[in-house]
């Protein structure tokens, strides 16, 4: 029964996305919130940067619809009645702090905020998050926990956020992300999870159709911290580790390997950034997409080899469970030699420069 609520959940978001993002269009160029074209930009026309709006509010409408159709539901699913209303409370903190996040964007889309800026309002976000209950809890001491929760928060917004630099790539490997967490969670049986990552997915699809190369609207400062807070969340949602005897404990490390590209992208740009002697906060063109491109790869190919290297690191982590630490060692072995190329690449793309 739960794989036709995952299905219901994901077409419903999906078809709120297709029908919001064009108004979200509408609305970016009515109030003149556009992204202009420069130096540091790959695009040549100004393009409408309100598609966070039609990805939050197709979510939002899709569990307002879920909760408006409960009774029907709870007929086919009440063995399960105490385990959803269980969660309500948390559905309603996500749905609340994702709504702070993507007001935040907005405002940061309108009035273009410096980044010391946008980073205290990360931090208010990481903040509330950890004030909410929803906590990382990787080392279990109170002080720890609270500073891993807020740092986790602000790296998931700002990794998305750094790469939203391109058409559909920041969606695209949100979408795969999100496919990835959802088997994660149906193959571990945790129904919440996976029904807020079908819900998450359906939004990314439908936004992606309008956001692939040739983008005819943008995300955002709204829609990339959006996305990143709420895969963010979703990761911290999740349990990655029983303990077993024969089993390993590196499943614990799932969350970093499934967002592993993004953290990548961040990574390298921070550190070429550095060693240009530039600020670490200055938009460039030194990020994942843009070093493929020096290789001689299109804008296509160098999107679709992001979306394939976010796979390839990701199926991986759906196995690490059944693992020794052996066997998963491996495995993460072989994810860390895959990036390692990866740096290769793209070090002889920058000497092509």
């Amino acid at each position: 029964m739960w794989y036709y609520v995952y299905a219901g959940v994901f077409f419903t978001s999906l078809l709120f996305t297709f029908l919001l993002v064009p108004v979200s269009k509408k609305l970016a160029f009515s109030i003149n919130v556009l992204d202009f074209p420069s130096q540091k930009k790959v695009h040549l026309k100004p393009m409408p940067l309100l598609g966070g709006l039609g990805m939050y509010f197709s979510i939002l409408f899709t569990i307002l619809l879920g909760l408006v159709l409960k009774r029907f539901f709870f007929i086919h699913l009440s063995s399960y009645y105490n385990g959803i209303m269980s969660v309500l409370p948390k559905i309603f903190d996500i749905v609340i702090v994702s709504g702070i996040v993507v007001f935040f964007g907005l405002l940061d889309d309108v009035y273009h905020f410096r980044s010391y800026q946008k980073l205290f309002f990360q931090l208010i976000c990481g903040v509330i998050t950890f004030f909410m209950g929803f906590s990382v809890n990787f080392i279990p001491v109170p002080g720890i926990v609270f500073l891993l929760t807020v740092f986790w928060v602000v790296l998931c917004m700002n990794s998305f956020n750094l790469l939203d630099h391109m058409d559909g790539l920041s969606s695209g490997v949100a979408l795969i992300a999100g496919v990835i967490f959802f088997i994660f969670a149906v193959m571990r049986g945790q129904l919440f999870i996976a029904t807020l990552s079908a819900c998450f997915i359906g939004s990314m699809a439908g936004f992606l159709y309008y956001n692939f190369p040739p983008a005819n609207i943008f995300m955002g400062e709204s829609g990339s911290s959006f996305i990143g807070y709420f895969l963010g969340i979703i990761a911290i949602m999740g349990t990655y580790y029983h303990y077993q005897p024969s089993k390993s404990f590196l499943p614990v490390f799932s969350p970093l390997i499934i967002l592993s590209v993004p953290f990548f992208d961040t990574i390298g740009v921070v550190i070429i950034r550095l060693k240009n002697k530039k600020s670490i906060f200055q938009g460039d063109k030194n990020h994942i997409s843009h070093r493929l491109m020096r290789l001689g790869m299109t804008k296509k190919q160098a999107i679709l080899f992001c979306y394939l290297l976010t796979f390839c690191c990701g199926i991986p982590v759906l196995f690490l469970g059944s693992l020794n630490i052996f066997e998963g060692s491996l495995v993460i072995f072989q994810i860390i030699l895959i990036l390692i190329c990866v740096i290769i690449l793209e070090s002889t793309g920058r000497k092509n420069v």
